[in-house]
């Protein structure tokens, strides 16, 4: 053994090249210890740290054991770093007992409550792994590590409040720290505060470049505040640091569909599933963007959605339902969606559910909400039975509906976001359906039906298009509801005068998902406009290169800028105001204008539509030929242009239908909730009676 002084002060300089982050001089130097002192404990337990750091687990858990061995007293510190070694080796079960060994020694040790934090959040066990980390900044309050680890788990349980708060303190105690402004942005993100999410991104990126899922998580906050341009910038940056990324591919074609820019989102969306053959999501976004593209017509989207069904919905085996077969029995009808809260299909979905006969009929709702709000509390009542079953996997959805032997299990949201084909796929009862997210088909053979209507399905055509059945409601696919997202119906907007009245000259608006905007649509309205001297339009667009890019296109058509004005996304009550300044509606085609055009006659403002060549191209004839207004549908671009002109050149007959309209549409089978509950229920009891027969 040499000099005791010697030894200490070699192991001392040892331990500050340690954590000066050089740990091939602290090696050498703890090594030179115990070649002199072989039992040097602490010096065998940091030795065995180094190499753990450096990924020789097995090694380290051979020095720190001797370390533990050769000083219990201090096994304290030295249990927790066995641990570390343990977890290294992916032995989590025996890092767990080590950590809550060295706290039966030291209590107090805060680095060994966030370890056993670290592990217990490995083994998925969130309540448990919130604990520790809460004992380990009531030990060590300034525990910034510890402190962005809660503030994760806190908002994965659902408790983005103290999640922020926990989250905002670590920023201030260690603003340098790239995972704390990471987390923060994702809990404010999910809080909705999307302008404090890009600022915690920004601060994100500046400190680790490379982190991809910050620069995803950026563009996707930059696209929900109408920053479309700076979104796919921010996608490009995080392809470029990782090319393959499919989140960040899926995501980039999200932003290019909302700029109507559809062939750049296709190439996303299909380098996407390139990548990732199991990408059900980016393989979904693609099926359902071939709506908006005039490229695509029904039989080419029923191949592309079958290519879905091959790729995402088989395999999953034929198991038989045990349903009583008795044809006049109380049935059961499962409905499964995302949004039975705060969103346009709110519209549709309470009169259906509130008209339902429950002595014929049990209603179940499957809510995959992320947040309950007040529509959820309003449709809750209507169900017999509602389940939550937000963050369960499709198999495990589809074991519950078959527990609660749905007869009938209705789809509300087919190829839209958050949607649930995956359960459908597996087949949970006998009879299921697709209706009301979008009036084309899934390609999902497991599906049996999709409800439709006469005037968007004329019996004995097109329906070849479709992989389900075409079941035709007797009027109309629609049950609108206007105050559907108002708790006080007494609060809805009036109808206004008609502007032109005031204004001298008439405004022509078209407020549909820019999605649905092409050039064929600016082509065919730059017409309707040169037609009819001194209008103007409003339109709905997203700022920069979209609303560019129309100015560009119109004005090549001879429409100056200054005749066209921009509107963005904003709340519903805004965006209803809207209709105030639009005497006439202009409809998009292929694809229809659908909830808008119902929004557009409540609020007195009629529509001129193009008939197409889809269902989702027949949107406007179907509602137009219930509110008998069916002299507004073109079946050419040339009578498209003809109809809008004239009723343009026509302000009585404008003034006329904004005073008559909401009354027109009151009026009408498209919000008779009544009689469409009938229609549909006798739709479900003829589809239960074809099982039986098969």
């Amino acid at each position: 053994m040499g000099n005791p002084g010697d030894i200490q002060q070699t192991f001392a300089l040892g331990l500050a090249r340690h954590r000066a982050g050089n740990l091939a001089e602290a090696e050498k130097l703890y090594r030179q210890v115990l070649a002199r002192q072989a039992d040097h404990a602490d010096a065998l337990h940091l030795l065995g740290v180094i190499h753990s750091q450096l990924g020789r687990h097995e090694a380290a858990l051979e020095l720190i054991g001797k370390a533990i061995a050769f000083n219990p007293s201090a096994a304290g510190d030295y249990y927790s770093n066995y641990g570390l070694a343990l977890a290294g080796l992916g032995r989590t079960d025996e890092a767990i007992a080590a950590y809550r060994r060295s706290l039966s020694l030291r209590p107090d040790l805060a680095a060994a409550h966030s370890n056993l934090g670290d592990a217990l959040a490995r083994k998925g066990q969130w309540d448990e792994a919130i604990a520790a980390y809460r004992q380990a900044v009531a030990r060590q309050p300034d525990f910034a590590e510890a402190l962005t680890k809660l503030g994760g788990l806190l908002m994965a349980r659902g408790a983005v409040g103290e999640a922020i708060v926990v989250l905002q303190r670590v920023v201030e105690l260690r603003p340098d720290l790239a995972e704390a402004s990471h987390n923060l942005g994702n809990a404010l993100f999910t809080k909705g505060d999307f302008v404090a999410a890009i600022a915690a991104y920004r601060r994100a990126i500046l400190l680790r470049p490379d982190r991809v899922e910050s620069h995803i998580n950026l563009g996707k906050s930059l696209n929900l505040i109408e920053q479309i341009d700076e979104a796919i910038v921010a996608f490009k940056k995080a392809l470029q640091w990782r090319p393959t990324d499919t989140d960040a591919l899926n995501a980039m074609g999200n932003a290019y569909k909302d700029i109507a820019r559809l062939r750049e989102a296709m190439e996303c969306y299909q380098r996407a599933v390139e990548l990732a053959p199991n990408h059900l999501i980016a393989d979904s976004n693609r099926v359902y963007s071939m709506y908006f593209s005039p490229e695509y017509d029904g039989p080419a989207i029923l191949r592309e959605a079958s290519i879905w069904n091959q790729r995402h919905a088989q395999g999953f085996g034929s198991q038989a339902h045990g349903n009583d077969r008795s044809p006049d029995r109380r049935l059961r009808i499962g409905y499964v969606s995302p949004y039975f809260r705060n969103h346009c299909q709110s519209l549709f979905t309470p009169k259906l559910l509130a008209h339902h006969n429950h002595e014929l009929f049990e209603i179940f709702c499957y809510a995959d909400l992320g947040r309950a709000d007040r529509i959820t509390e309003r449709l809750r009542p209507c169900a017999d039975v509602w389940r939550v079953t937000t963050g369960m996997s499709d198999q495990a959805l589809a074991d519950m509906v078959r527990e609660n032997g749905i007869d009938v299990l209705v789809d509300l949201t087919m190829h839209m976001g958050d949607g649930r084909l995956g359960v459908f796929a597996r087949k949970p009862a006998p009879v299921q359906v697709a209706w009301l997210a979008y009036t084309g088909t899934t390609g999902v053979a497991a599906i049996d039906a999709r409800l439709t209507d006469p005037h968007l399905d004329p019996p004995g055509e097109n329906d070849d298009h479709y992989s389900e059945r075409c079941v035709r409601l007797p009027h109309t696919f629609w049950c609108y509801d206007p105050p559907g997202m108002e708790l006080d119906a007494s609060q809805l907007r009036p109808v206004g005068a008609l502007p032109a009245l005031k204004n001298g000259y008439i405004t022509f608006g078209c407020l549909n998902n820019f999605s649905k905007i092409n050039d064929g649509v600016l082509e065919v309205w730059s017409r309707v406009m040169k037609g009819t001297a001194g209008s103007r339009l409003v339109l709905l667009a997203p700022p920069g290169s979209a609303r560019a890019g129309v100015l560009e296109k119109m004005g090549r058509e001879g429409i100056a800028a200054d005749r066209i004005e921009f509107v963005g996304r904003q709340s519903r009550t805004r965006y209803l105001n809207e209709f105030d300044r639009i005497d006439l509606c202009l409809d998009t085609m292929p694809c229809n204008g659908h909830t808008t055009s119902l929004d557009s006659a409540w609020m007195g403002v009629p529509v001129v539509s193009r008939v197409g060549r889809t269902a989702m191209g027949r949107a406007g004839w179907s509602q137009l030929s219930n509110l008998g207004l069916r002299e507004l549908a073109a079946w050419s671009d040339e009578d498209f242009v003809k109809i809008a002109v004239e009723l343009a050149g026509d302000p009585p007959r404008l003034a006329e239908l904004r005073r008559t309209l909401r009354q027109r549409l009151t009026d009408s089978p498209i919000m008779d909730g009544p009689r469409f509950a009938r229609d549909v229920e006798a739709a479900y009891r003829e589809l239960w009676r074809r099982w039986i027969k098969a």
